[in-house]
């Protein structure tokens, strides 16, 4: 069933949403309302002094309005507005980092908000029930109202006119509900918006989102390369020996189902840290740990692949800080696999680790006139990779030779 264009808004969900957040407001002020009536009282009895009124006033008026410039107010307003306005807003930042124009504008939000729902509850509790007494008149059900007992401008003596009146009364009020409504759902981002501190939080974690899902791309493009390269030249061969040498090729079989194996773990574990985190709300994934310990099985897959690779390791690859040892790793495996997709063999690698710092070079000879990852994505991860550590990067052919060098401080002591 379609709902009028002019109905729409008195029966949305989010209106109802938002009278409940305006009433909110409204049971809110109810303290503020008993504590104003109670000292209008007080104060228009000459039995009481004046300075003890004045006094009386002064003390209550200053710890009424210390709730409205807490910083846990704003927060319980950001839930309110977060569940009820359906308005997206920062989390709040903690209570040291939030300044005074931020305090300010949650004070006036409060204030706005009492006042809007107090205006809205009386409504309720005055107009609605009136207007309901019009309606029964209207249909015919005895509600007590005799003659004289009409309601300012309504008369029951007339009950067309006043069940009218009382229809016309509620859809007014439902009208008035639903604009407050969405008044309150523009402004909450202007007066509850975040603070300096908390842009600044937020930037930052989304900055470490981004870089994190940057490295995540970097580690499938890694990981997912090298295996694609070495079933694919696996393959290639197996398949001119499948006749010759049977043996070669169950081989070739078993390393292409291996590799491919520990490619699709990799990805599987970066789609699942992906998906956890789609909200952008979670921490920052964490890449898969592939280090430098496992170099020797990456050496080998290479070999098994059919590139000759001579490699030669000198020092404590153990004693290397984590991060150090897992871009080590990726640098070594884009080498081998830009290697093999672009070059030939053999690849000479050596891995050394002199006082505070990782050494690695790759070198092998050139296909053609072009060199193996000279340029694209690989290269270029190799430079992020390199370039966020703090350490040096070269590459580039040397005569018929392909030489890739990088440097990578490892000072002792680190963990991360």
């Amino acid at each position: 069933m379609t709902v009028p264009v002019v109905l729409a808004p008195l029966v949305r969900g989010s209106t109802w949403r938002r009278a409940v957040f305006l009433l909110l407001g409204g049971v809110l002020a109810l303290p503020y309302a008993l504590l104003a009536a109670t000292f209008a009282q007080l104060l228009g009895n000459d039995d009481v002094p004046r300075p003890v009124g004045a006094g009386l006033l002064l003390v209550a008026a200053v710890l009424a309005a210390v709730p409205v410039f807490l910083a846990g107010s704003r927060a319980l307003e950001i839930a309110a507005a977060r569940a009820l306005l359906a308005v997206d807003l920062p989390e709040p930042a903690p209570v040291h980092r939030i300044d005074r124009e931020t305090r300010l504008r949650a004070a006036l939000w409060i204030a706005l908000h009492l006042l809007t729902g107090a205006l809205v509850l009386f409504a309720a509790i005055s107009a609605f029930p009136m207007a309901l007494v019009f309606l029964a008149g209207l249909a015919g059900v005895d509600t007590g109202v005799g003659p004289g007992d009409g309601f300012g401008p309504f008369d029951p003596d007339h009950p067309v006119a006043a069940g009218l009146a009382g229809l016309a009364l509620l859809v007014a009020l439902g009208y008035a509900v639903a604009g407050l409504g969405a008044l309150a759902a523009s402004m909450a981002p202007v007066l509850l918006g975040p603070a300096q501190a908390e842009r600044i939080a937020a930037l930052e974690a989304r900055s470490a989102r981004l870089a994190e899902r940057n490295r995540l791309a970097r580690e499938l493009h890694d990981s997912v390369g090298h295996a694609l390269t070495v079933a694919t030249l696996q393959a290639g061969a197996a398949r001119e020996l499948i006749d010759s040498d049977p043996e070669f090729t169950r081989r070739a079989l078993r390393a292409i189902e291996e590799t491919s194996r520990r490619a699709m773990d990799d990805l599987d574990h970066v789609l699942g840290l992906l998906r956890e985190n789609d909200d952008g709300r979670g921490p920052a994934p964490t890449a898969p740990q592939a280090t430098l310990a496992g170099l020797d099985r990456l050496v080998a897959d290479t070999r098994a692949a059919g590139l000759a690779v001579e490699s030669r390791v000198s020092g404590a690859l153990a004693d290397l800080p984590a991060v150090v040892s897992r871009e080590g790793y990726r640098i070594v495996q884009e080498g081998l696999t830009n290697a093999a997709r672009h070059g030939r063999g053999p690849v000479r690698l050596r891995v050394a680790v002199p006082d505070g710092c990782l050494e690695i070079e790759l070198v092998n000879g050139l296909r053609g006139t072009t060199g193996p990852g000279g340029g694209g994505r690989g290269l270029d991860g190799m430079r992020e990779r390199v370039l966020l550590l703090g350490g040096r990067l070269t590459a580039g052919p040397e005569g018929d030779r392909w030489r890739v060098r990088a440097v990578l401080p490892a000072p002792r002591g680190e963990t991360r």
